[in-house]
């Protein structure tokens, strides 16, 4: 048994408002969010119409700066995946939200499949894909072996069955497949700096946290390897602001941009950038 204490005490400040704890895996490196909602509980902290991923909303401005940036990340996703070499193009996006990414690269000549548990954002990704957007069942029906590359984006903190997922994961994909994650990094300056109030914690929904050395002691688990670790430089810019909203009541755009632009600055030298994609192959 690895050896767990409180990290620190956090606020769920945008669904139920409810206390949880953050508590160290000393073992991975790792927080894990205590109490831990069970799977028949966790779909009620999803149930807000401000739960951005799994609506194309542009309400105000806010809404609107995050599909805008959105737009370029989607360019640099593509970029990414198209820079590995695969004659089938197999592509599984596990968490797909609305579908904007397999979108995109459906369009760039990549054969799609989604997996996306909530039934409104999957219905806006069929319309999209073709139908080509599963519930998380689907999961255990494709067969071995099914993918060059599985993106998670911003997802692997939700899965309550963490490292089951991992292996699930490293089983579906092809003998050189990749296997790329992206999560927030609870050592990044603006987690530090922002401490209960950082909104990448977002307990209850986020489950674990992860550090650069947990997310390479989880795969290794599973029989594979990290080879390669991309920062996300514009989350520290939407982290700030919802963290700014959390802290003070009000978004101070001025103020977020300040300590974005600082994590970013303090990512280069240290490379603890607010998220962070990880790049996987199997050993």
């Amino acid at each position: 048994m690895s050896k767990k204490h409180i990290y620190l005490k956090v606020k769920d400040h945008s669904v139920s408002g409810e206390d949880f704890e953050l508590l160290y895996n000393e073992a991975l490196d790792m927080l894990e969010t205590h109490p831990r909602p069970s799977e028949e509980q966790l779909p009620k902290y999803y149930q807000s119409e401000d739960y951005i991923s799994h609506t194309d909303a542009k309400r105000n401005w806010f809404e609107k700066a995050y599909q805008f940036v959105k737009s370029i990340a989607l360019k640099r996703k593509l970029n990414l995946i198209n820079s590995f070499s695969f004659s089938d193009k197999r592509l599984l996006d596990v968490g797909c939200g609305t579908g904007d990414f397999l979108k995109i690269a459906k369009e760039n000549n990549w054969q799609v499949s989604g997996i996306e548990p909530n039934s409104n954002a999957r219905k806006i990704a069929n319309g999209k894909t073709g139908n080509f957007v599963f519930d998380s069942d689907q999961l255990l029906k494709f067969k071995p072996q099914s993918f060059d590359v599985i993106t998670l984006w911003h997802v692997l903190e939700h899965l309550p069955k963490l490292e089951n997922h991992i292996s699930i994961f490293e089983s579906l994909l092809k003998p050189n497949g990749r296997l790329i994650i992206a999560v927030p990094n609870y050592k990044s300056f603006d987690a530090l700096y922002y401490k209960k109030y950082w909104a990448a914690f977002d307990a209850p929904r986020h489950l674990w946290h992860f550090s650069q050395q947990s997310i390479s002691k989880l795969v290794q688990q599973q029989g594979m390897q990290l080879v390669k670790i991309k920062p996300m430089s514009f989350d520290s810019y939407y982290v700030s602001l919802l963290s700014e909203k959390y802290k003070n009541g009000f978004m101070n755009p001025f103020k977020a941009f300040w300590i974005g632009w600082r994590s970013n600055l303090k990512g280069k030298r240290s490379s603890e950038y607010s998220s962070l994609i990880y790049i996987i192959k199997k050993t």
